[in-house]
Formats: C-alpha cells, sequence, structure tokens
C-alpha cells in the first residue's frame, strides 16, 4: 500500500529532478541546486524526490543516478528518494540490486527503485553503454523479476545474491509512456507512474489498462497510479508563461537535432519556432500546469478529476534556480486543497 499521509483523502506530491544545467552553469552547480531543492521540498511536504536517468545530454546531470541519489540522500533527513527511473536495460539487475541494497542500507526506508526500459539516450550512446541492440525489450519483463529475486528473502541454494540488497524489499516501480508498462506493472503487481510530462498520448488508456489488469502482490495490494506532469508557477499567469518558454525551447531544441543545456526564458516564443514545430511541443507538453497560484490550483484539481490519479509527480524545467524553488513552493502550499476523486467503475 501506499505510504500514509497526514489525510489519507489528500494526494501526495511528489518531484522528479532531471537536475537540469542551464546554460551558462555546470553540472557541479546542478548538484547543488538539486540538493537545496530536495531539502527544500522535505520541509514542504513532497512525499518523493526521484532523479531520472539521461546519457550524452549537455542539459541533464543526472546520469549516474544511484550515485546522485546517494548525494542527495545524505543531506536530506526524511523525504524518500529514488530514480524516475533507472533505464533497466542498460545495466545488469544484479548490479542495480547491489546499487540500490547499498543505498537502502544506508537510508532505510527511504529508496525507492524506478525502473524504465528505454535507453534515455541515442543509438550511438547506446553502443557505447555497451547495450545489447536486439531483445532488450524482451528481456525487460524478465530483468524486473531478476530484481525483485535480488531484493527477496534467500531462497535455498541461491548461488548469486545482491549483497547489499538481498532482503530489503526495496521498492520497485514501473515507469511508462505507453501501454507496455501498464500492462507489466498490473500483472507483477507493482506501482505505475505514467511519464506524460514529456509524452502524454498514451496516458488515458495505460491508466485504464493498469487499474483494470490490476493483480495484488507481496508488494501492491490496490493499484497505485502516479502520473508525472510539468508545473510552473510563478506570482502571475505572465511570469509563469516566460518562464515555461525554457522547456519549450528545449524541446524544439531536442526536435532539431540539438538537444543542449536548459536555455534562458525569452518574452517571444512565436519567433523561434515553426508552425509544425509548434504543434509537435504543445502536443508532446500538454501536460503541463503554467500560472499564478490560482491558475496552478486549478490546473491540477482537474488533472486529478481526469486521471483519478494516486499521486502527482511535479517537474519543473525552471532555468532560474530561485524561481524554481518559489515554483515547487508555490505548488507545495497547494497539497490541502488537492483530494482524491472518486473512482468511477
Amino acid at each position: 500500500m501506499s505510504e500514509a499521509t497526514a489525510n489519507n483523502n489528500l494526494v501526495p506530491l511528489s518531484v522528479l529532478d532531471l537536475a537540469p544545467v542551464p546554460q551558462g552553469a555546470t553540472p557541479a552547480q546542478a548538484f547543488q541546486c538539486s540538493l537545496e531543492l530536495a531539502q527544500q521540498a522535505e520541509k514542504w511536504g513532497y512525499q518523493r524526490y526521484w532523479l531520472a536517468e539521461h546519457h550524452n545530454m549537455t542539459g541533464i546531470a543526472s546520469a549516474a543516478t544511484s550515485v546522485l541519489i546517494g548525494f542527495i540522500a545524505a543531506g536530506t533527513h526524511s523525504i524518500r528518494l529514488g530514480s524516475g527511473g533507472v533505464m533497466l536495460p542498460n545495466h545488469s539487475p544484479l548490479v542495480i540490486a547491489e546499487q540500490f541494497g547499498t543505498l537502502a542500507t544506508l537510508y532505510p526506508n527511504r529508496i525507492d527503485l524506478g525502473l524504465g526500459r528505454a535507453p534515455g539516450t541515442d543509438q550511438r550512446t547506446m553502443i557505447a553503454l555497451r547495450r545489447h541492440l536486439s531483445g532488450e525489450v524482451d528481456n525487460f519483463p524478465r530483468d524486473v523479476q531478476e530484481l525483485q529475486h535480488y531484493f527477496g528473502e534467500v531462497q535455498p541454494n541461491q548461488a548469486v545474491q545482491a549483497v547489499p540488497g538481498q532482503g530489503l524489499h526495496v521498492p520497485i516501480w514501473l515507469l511508462g509512456s505507453s501501454l507496455y508498462s501498464a500492462q507489466l506493472a498490473a500483472a507483477l503487481g507493482l506501482p505505475f507512474a505514467f511519464a506524460s510530462h514529456f509524452a502524454p498520448d498514451m496516458l488515458y488508456q495505460a491508466l485504464s489498462i493498469y487499474r483494470s489488469q490490476f493483480k495484488p502482490s507481496a508488494q501492491l495490494q490496490t493499484p497505485h497510479a502516479m502520473v508525472c506532469i510539468n508545473v510552473i508557477a510563478a506570482d502571475t499567469d505572465e511570469q509563469a508563461q516566460r518562464m515555461f518558454t525554457s522547456n519549450q525551447q528545449q524541446f524544439i531544441n531536442l526536435r532539431r537535432g540539438n538537444p543542449g543545456k536548459l536555455p534562458a526564458p525569452v518574452d517571444n516564443i512565436e519567433s523561434l519556432w515553426s508552425a509544425q514545430e509548434r504543434f509537435g511541443v504543445d502536443q508532446a507538453l500538454r501536460m503541463s500546469v503554467v500560472g499564478n497560484k490560482e491558475t496552478v490550483r486549478q490546473g491540477l484539481q482537474a488533472v486529478l478529476r481526469e486521471t483519478e490519479a494516486d499521486e502527482l509527480m511535479i517537474n519543473g524545467q525552471i532555468f532560474d534556480h530561485q524561481a524554481r524553488l518559489h515554483s515547487f513552493e508555490i505548488v507545495a502550499q497547494l497539497q490541502g486543497d488537492l483530494q482524491k476523486t472518486a473512482r468511477i467503475s
């Protein structure tokens, strides 16, 4: 079951951090900003703080995800830390079990392991990661179950153990932006997180499949669905919309094959994209809530009505660090207003 909250009818809020590296900044600075955001998120009552694995992207500094989780965990006290996610096909399940077993040993009852099956990078970098170029998707269910095996109790005559890791029952989540992981999470009885902050097309169908096909497990008795969205909050709608142009530019650059550091906001985004590019970016980022406190309140309530999410994870790609902190603080102030909706059967 999901962790208890002060009011069981309130929807927990969590943070997704890509450790963004803004233009003019360095990864070292990004790490310090991530630490400060995590420390503040803990004070503001966020449930979890997850970091995402990406490779060969100069604007995202969280490639060594488990190492960065350890850094953040050492600077915080109670907030749950985890991966959103570790791209399991890039790794041996045993190595991931050992890494997260080590984290769970150092920081008991605070570590989550969110798993994705995408590479988190381009094809050339996949090769550099020593990733096999065939069969990796078919192996994903087997690798997830192997991980569960390493976190379970030692079995008689078990030849290979995760040390540390064995018997720690580190919570595993499946992440996805399609129907595949929703079906697998349901079959294995695992919590499910949907990446609608950049790929919202199959959100509602995936949630329906996950809930309707869910089978209880030792880890989870009832389905628990987390929806990740972008939230950019500021004192005025105009300020928030301007801040959002950083994320929009980042997607333009990615689609043009020129990923880079997080751009500074601009006054006139219209001059930077074509009509076709605007349509594509708007589609990819349509699960975004951008505005002042009241606008964000209404937007979050609408997301909860439409998705019936058990938890919301907030991504905020914001160029200025203080503005990013302020955005997450505004969202935290709305937690008491976000009630679970009655699920329609």
